[in-house]
């Protein structure tokens, strides 16, 4: 659900990394980059409401929209909300090389 409603929202570069096996603090990540500190707060709200409205419950969300980076944590999947600055400088799909990509959409 959240590269669905990534992708409907323009996001960029969205990848989903299957982490079952590699971390025992989650199952999936969800990174995405966005243009603007704007658009890194539309993607934040509405990812939020629309795992909200299928009943996943949001444990935990660090970062801001100003800083270009934030975390989403919904147990299961975590979510990674970028600048293009911030993502090249986390690389993160290069830190979790070993997993999997389910879902990749440039």
């Amino acid at each position: 659900m959240a590269v669905e409603v990534a992708s409907e929202k323009l996001a960029e570069d969205i990848v989903m990394l299957d982490l079952r096996g590699l971390a025992p603090f989650t199952d999936y990540f969800v990174i995405m980059s966005g243009n603007s500190a704007r658009q890194l707060e539309a993607l934040e709200e509405d990812i939020t409401d629309a795992m909200k409205e299928a009943g996943v419950r949001r444990f935990h969300r660090e970062g801001t929209p100003a800083s270009g980076w934030i975390l989403l944590d919904f147990s299961d999947i975590i979510v990674h909300i970028f600048g293009p600055e911030e993502r090249d400088y986390f690389e993160l799909e290069r830190l979790w090389a070993r997993a999997p990509q389910v879902v990749r959409i440039l």
